[in-house]
């Protein structure tokens, strides 16, 4: 059980770590037509399109920033902290 507890924390980090990768890369202009772009974007984007989708369906006018990671990561955090208190 503590491996699939530590597991599951691995595997939610490393997703939150890609995120952030990409905001990062959306600040120096690295697009999903780069190689290392394209890896981070297809990584990333089914996780962010729902919290994105899910923005504009709520009608949230958030002008030129995009809130979609932010979204994300807290979906991210509750979702494994669900799953953890399943495993325990």
């Amino acid at each position: 059980m503590i491996t699939l507890y530590k597991a599951i924390d691995y595997f939610f980090y490393i997703i939150e770590v890609l995120i952030f990768i990409r905001i990062i890369f959306s600040f120096l202009r690295i697009g999903p037509y780069h190689p290392i772009g394209r890896v981070i974007y297809e990584l990333t984007e089914p996780i962010l399109h729902p919290a994105r989708e899910l923005i504009y369906k709520l009608g949230i006018d958030t002008g030129m920033f995009d809130f979609s990671p932010v979204l994300a990561i807290f979906a991210l955090r509750l979702i494994s902290s669900i799953l953890k208190s399943i495993i325990i």
